[in-house]
């Protein structure tokens, strides 16, 4: 079986997944940031398909970053929220975790847990 690589984001100010995220995949392998990959979560709050699997997994260094201040506006839109409310100037604008693939054999696995004042991450399985 092949690696692959995924995420999954939920919204912990809602309780429901973070439908409509933007990502971001950058490599940092030869020491310049290398745009991989663009997405935007679906409705369960992960994407359609594996960010890298098979062989486009390779061992070096990555970096997911996570849309948030984009996604919590949206939400604050979306639910008739007000400018000036506590989501329109957001603490949290992009959320960049940077990370190691060892193995191109295993599934990597990075979610984010979100709120527009912190978020978490670890790998998941």
């Amino acid at each position: 079986m092949s690696g692959r690589l995924t995420t999954h984001v939920l919204d912990l100010s809602q309780g429901k997944p973070a439908a409509g995220m933007s990502l971001q995949l950058w490599e940092f392998g030869a020491g310049v940031p290398k745009l991989l990959r663009q997405a935007v979560t679906n409705s369960d709050g992960r994407l359609d398909a594996p960010l890298l699997a098979g062989e486009e997994l390779l061992p070096g260094s990555y970096e997911l970053v996570f849309m948030a201040g984009d996604y919590f506006r949206g939400a604050q839109a979306a639910a008739g929220g007000e400018p000036g409310s506590r989501t329109s100037n957001m603490f949290l604008e992009h959320i960049p975790i940077r990370f190691n693939i060892l193995d191109p054999a295993e599934h990597y696995h990075v979610p984010l847990l979100v709120a527009p004042g912190g978020y978490s991450t670890y790998r998941g399985s």
